[in-house]
């Protein structure tokens, strides 16, 4: 296969040999590590407090039991892995020709025949995470292999480094350029990658243009309401705005009148004050 898609040229310029290794990062596998331990005592007490302590009800005994148990075991489990990630959460082994990922206690090997490597996304929680608590820009790697259902994605803060990662994802970029497999008529592919010539695809196209094109319909009417909602509070600030400029010109108006009126009033009285003093 390698031969139908791959291209010679750029296969030769691949390494012959050696095994490029990348390590998860330190602050990854420090927490785990501390995090298992903590949880690993919680889980101990409370399986020993449940077999020691709890004589009265036995639900509540059992299940301390089983939590307390289940916490160990996961948290032996967790504190494990952080040993065989800090080895390698990725590597590309070019005596093998294979991409390796471990992916919990599993070691997968996609073979580079098979392979396409290509820049990811985060999910929504992923997203939200890097939004509100990453500090530096966090990237994402799909390492795929094209003729199976799933596929992985691991990103910048996985690994040791920003520049482990940028080193990973030019060879991952150059093994998939040279094989080719992602040229393959025969790869799993994605709903935006399905043509009308496959079968039993143009339903669950349609239904998902659909529901995709019903989400944007509904988010642009979200936002046009949001504006127009925004226009008419401004439109009503500006008027009540006017109206109170007016108000205040009114009484001012009427003041000025007043003192004007006032001030002719008490004029009038001097005069008359005056004549009448004449006159006596």
């Amino acid at each position: 296969m390698a031969e139908e898609l791959g291209n010679k040229e750029l296969i030769e310029k691949l390494p012959k040999e050696g095994v490029h290794c990348y390590p998860a990062s330190p602050s990854k596998i420090t927490r785990n590590r501390l995090l298992s331990a903590v949880f690993f005592i919680l889980g101990a007490f409370m399986a020993c407090y449940g077999i020691i302590k709890v004589n009265d009800d036995m639900t509540i005994k059992l299940a301390l039991i089983v939590v307390g148990c289940l916490m160990v075991l996961i948290t032996v489990l967790v504190f494990a892995q952080s040993f065989l990630i800090a080895k390698y959460r990725v590597a590309v082994d070019y005596n093998e020709k294979n991409v390796v990922l471990r992916y919990r206690f599993s070691k997968i090997a996609i073979p580079f025949e098979n392979f396409d490597g290509r820049d990811g996304s985060p999910d929504q929680a992923e997203a939200l995470i890097d939004k509100n608590f990453k500090k530096d820009a966090n990237y994402y790697l799909v390492l795929d292999d094209v003729f199976e259902d799933a596929c992985y994605q691991t990103s910048s803060s996985d690994l040791e480094s920003v520049e482990d990662f940028r080193q990973l994802r030019d060879e991952c970029f150059a093994i998939a350029e040279a094989y080719g497999a992602r040229n393959s008529a025969d790869k799993v592919k994605f709903y935006y990658e399905k043509d009308d010539k496959d079968a039993g695809s143009t339903d669950l196209d349609a239904l998902i243009e659909e529901t995709r094109a019903e989400k944007k319909a509904d988010e642009e009417a979200e936002a046009k309401a949001r504006a127009e909602a925004e226009e008419a509070r401004i439109a009503a600030e500006e008027a009540a705005k006017d109206a109170e400029e007016k108000v205040e010109e009114a009484v001012e108006k009427a003041e000025e009148t007043i003192e004007e009126k006032v001030e002719k009033v008490v004029k009038e009285a001097t005069e008359e004050e005056k004549k009448e003093e004449a006159t006596e």
